[in-house]
């Protein structure tokens, strides 16, 4: 291996991040990890908040995914499902969205499945209401991407399938129309995470696509071990990888594919996980993209309608020693408070997980030494920046599951279930703080999906998870608002978004910054509010939002602990 490092070819800024501490480094990572769940040192432990896992019986979730696993093993078995926090009804309060497998040209369910649309009865309980709303699906789904892309006040969903897509137009009175086809936004294929957001700056919700693999039945391989006589999932590096997709919102209910006059076809990836966010501060959306197998994307947005792709130059493409890993999860947020977005991507057991520091300069350094101990031998999926205990810096949580259900019979160490993992942000470095925030990390999913929400609208992020072949995971946080907090509800004027929106509070002394970003995780899609954390001192001095049009809106008399509304002056 230490052969492989040194003879990498890793032009650009790869060479440069191959730094002479890397080796003795992850060597003695792998030797502090003797176990998938070992814990490297850490801080006295300083618990502040339970993460508590709520039952089907008490939530009302009954629920379960149905991954369609068969002797053949095909690919798109082992991938999903995705999630979503999303209030359809205007009523304030956080429902569900759940994607379940469907009908393919591999697999024909012996019962008809379906999706599952929950409606929040603002007591704890939901309530199922996916007939009622039209919104079963009933494809090979992957993951669920909401926004409200026609402006009309109501969130929609995309929906991403192993075959085409579907868009579900909220028509405001508790049901849907399924418009895919008339919007052009089928985008068949196999596709995978999607996000909205405005490429162009015309105040409109443009759409990305993630595109994963070719693959359909006639191309579908059985690969076999002769040795332990067994089928096995056959890995992504044995298909052809395809570009992803971005649509332009053009106004009137239809979009226009402009992957190719945007730059995005000209990448062909194997693509899992996006997130929009601004990496250079010009105020125009960028897009980090995660590929499994192959190189990870950074389309650099050129505010002429184009992207460069940029991750090999910016030193996040590939690993330390120039190759590419399993990329799966991705999120963005400023962790250290310099004013510059970093990013986060989460790959196989055996890759290092990077958290990517923003250089100002568009390079990054990894600087993922602790969370890459705890996640040497694991495989995340769904993960998230979220201000957990509402200190006004973000925490980091990770959802993990091997692909291969098989695993532990030939690869001693691992399992095809996770632990989930919890890190508190403490001065800009990630502290475990597992053990001490609740049951559920003692125990182990085969998770996907990962959505961060507030459904009970107590002032704290509580998580919705997603169990590739069982029953979702929600988590509600306790503890989280002992710290005070200030709730906003962004609503930009009509025609436009608010996504990019950078958002600036002063509370006790201190001052935050953070953009509304869009997407992140895998394949999922988060309560679009945001939550501003307080401190404990929750003395409120003003908060700041800078539009993503240009407009400003400072207001110095919120009171904290509530959810405000806040509409874009004209």
């Amino acid at each position: 291996m230490i052969q492989d490092w040194a003879n990498a070819k890793a032009p650009g800024a790869v060479a440069r991040t191959l730094r002479c501490g890397f080796h003795l480094r992850w060597i003695a990572a792998a030797l502090l990890c003797l176990t998938p769940v070992a814990r490297a040192a850490e801080e006295p432990a300083r618990p502040k908040i339970v993460f508590e896992e709520v039952s089907p019986q008490a939530s009302g979730i009954r629920w379960v995914h149905e991954n369609a696993m068969s002797p053949q093993r095909h690919l798109p078995e082992t991938v999903g499902p995705g999630c979503a926090f999303f209030d359809y009804d205007n009523d304030g309060w956080m429902d569900l969205y759940l994607v379940n497998s469907g009908i393919s040209d591999f697999y024909t369910p012996a019962a008809p499945l379906r999706n599952a649309l929950y409606r929040n009865g603002r007591d704890g309980t939901f309530t199922d209401v996916t007939d009622a709303a039209g919104v079963s699906g009933g494809r090979f789904g992957m993951g669920v991407a909401v926004a409200d892309y026609d402006g009309d006040g109501w969130q929609d969903l995309y929906v991403t399938n192993y075959g085409p897509n579907d868009l579900y137009r909220n028509n405001g009175d508790g049901s849907f129309s399924e418009v895919a086809k008339d919007a052009g936004l089928l985008a068949p294929g196999w596709s995978t995470s999607g996000v909205w957001f405005d490429y162009d700056g015309d105040g409109r919700l443009d759409l990305f696509v993630c595109s994963f693999v070719r693959y359909d039945q006639s191309l579908s391989r059985l690969c076999f071990d002769h040795l332990r006589k067994r089928t096995y999932y056959c890995l992504p590096t044995l298909f052809d990888p395809t570009p992803s997709h971005l649509f332009r919102n053009d106004g009137n209910g239809r979009f226009t594919d402009v992957s190719r006059e945007s730059g995005i076809a000209g990448h062909p990836g194997k693509a899992f996980g996006v997130v929009a966010t601004d990496i250079n501060n010009d105020g125009h959306l960028d897009l980090f993209v995660a590929n499994d197998t192959v190189a990870d994307f950074l389309f650099v947005n050129q505010g002429n309608g184009t992207f460069r792709e940029m991750g090999l130059w910016a030193g996040v493409a590939f690993d330390d020693g120039g190759k590419p890993r399993s990329g799966m999860g991705v999120d963005a947020t400023d962790y250290d408070g310099d004013g510059l977005q970093d990013l986060f991507v989460s790959n196989i057991d055996h890759e290092v997980f990077s958290l990517y520091r923003n250089q100002g300069d568009l390079t990054f350094t990894d600087e993922a030494a602790d969370v890459g101990k705890l996640t040497w031998l694991l495989s995340g999926w769904g993960l998230r920046f979220f201000d957990a205990d509402n200190d006004g810096d973000d925490d980091l949580f990770l959802a993990n599951g091997h692909p291969d259900d098989m695993v532990e019979k030939f690869r001693p160490g691992l399992g095809y279930r996770e632990p989930l993992l919890y890190f508190e942000n403490v001065n800009g470095r990630y502290v475990d703080r597992s053990r001490q925030s609740g049951a559920v990390f003692s125990r182990k999913f085969s998770s996907r999906g990962l959505a961060t929400g507030d459904p009970d609208n107590d002032g704290d992020p509580d998580l919705l998870i997603t169990d590739n072949g069982g029953p979702p995971v929600l988590l509600l946080n306790r503890g989280g608002n002992r710290n005070r907090w200030l709730g906003l509800d962004l609503v930009p004027r009509q025609g436009h978004t608010a996504v990019g929106a950078v958002i600036t509070w002063s509370a006790g002394g201190f001052e935050r910054r953070r953009l509304k970003r869009a997407g992140g995780s895998y394949l999922s899609s988060s309560d679009p509010r945001e939550i501003l954390g307080l401190g404990s001192t929750g003395a409120l001095d003003w908060v700041e939002i800078q539009w993503p049009s240009g407009a400003k809106t400072k207001l110095t008399d919120l009171q904290p602990n509530r959810y405000h509304k806040i509409t874009e002056s004209p």
